[in-house]
């Protein structure tokens, strides 16, 4: 009697890990806390990273933490500037392939200028929960397919 032993990879795979932030002086974080819980809610893992960070300590975190997604809730007008800052410090830090995605109060015309300088989505007020799962679903298999090749 003859025994074969197959092996194979685990079909199981992590959650989704999305680190949430509020960078700056913005001390609005009801929003921030409505989507991480409903983020939670959905399956994901979710790291929140309290009121008035800074880049540096959100890169830290996200770097630590092994995320796959960072999302930055701002309500200030510093979107802009902050998004900048971040990708520069993920790409000095080469973790580049960390997504960012920004919502809060966010002006429509500065939507291609956030996606030109690498926020893969923006999502502004009024978004439905749903829409936002999905598409963090997607963006963060994409990212893992990447790596993986």
């Amino acid at each position: 009697m003859s025994m074969e032993l197959t092996l194979s990879r685990p079909t199981t795979r992590r959650k989704v890990k999305v680190l949430v932030a509020k960078i700056g002086l913005d001390g609005h974080d009801r929003g921030a806390k409505v989507i991480a819980r409903a983020l939670r809610d959905a399956g994901f893992e979710v790291v929140y990273t309290g009121l008035r960070q800074t880049v540096d300590q959100v890169v830290a975190a996200a770097i630590q933490e092994d995320v796959d997604i960072i999302g930055v809730n701002q309500h200030e007008g510093s979107h802009v500037y902050i998004a900048r800052k971040l990708l520069e410090k993920l790409r000095e830090y080469g973790a580049d392939d960390i997504l960012v995605v920004m919502g809060g109060s966010i002006p429509v015309v500065d939507l291609d200028v956030l996606k030109n300088i690498g926020v893969r989505e923006v999502f502004l007020p009024g978004t439905p929960i749903n829409e936002i799962v999905d598409k963090l679903l997607r963006i963060a298999e994409e990212r893992r397919s990447r790596r993986e090749v």
